[in-house]
């Protein structure tokens, strides 16, 4: 099991194109840990504002009676892919990890298949 400092540091380090990483809690909007970022890119600010995308689409497959869970939810940008996905394992109920790769760099399979790793090793 990893620790959220850990994890974070391994999203950036392991992930390839990955230029910011935190994980928040989308029922209070606030993020419990961040990585990357910059002055060009307001990590807090975007951690906030993706918990309006998390709390909408949960509302919606409610509305529709789908017996899903979310895995990943996934905006691409021109030059940015932005990652979003929701924790399943212990203590994760509310959170997610929301990851900013470069789309020039990124793998984006292989992005989704290191952060479904380091989702499973991540101790909350």
């Amino acid at each position: 099991m990893a620790n959220l400092e850990t994890s974070l540091k391994e999203c950036l380090g392991a992930i390839d194109g990955a230029t910011a990483v935190a994980l928040v809690d989308y029922t209070s909007g606030m993020a419990l840990g961040t990585l990357g970022g910059g002055k060009s890119f307001d990590l807090e600010v975007a951690a906030a504002g993706n918990t309006d995308v998390v709390r909408s689409k949960l509302r919606t497959i409610e509305h529709l009676g789908l017996k899903e869970e979310i895995e990943d939810i996934l905006i691409t940008l021109n030059t940015q892919y932005h990652l979003i996905r929701l924790l399943k394992g212990r203590g994760g109920n509310g959170l997610f990890l929301y990851l900013v790769l470069d789309a020039g760099r990124a793998n984006l399979a292989m992005a989704r298949h290191q952060l479904r790793r380091i989702e499973s090793e991540l101790e909350v």
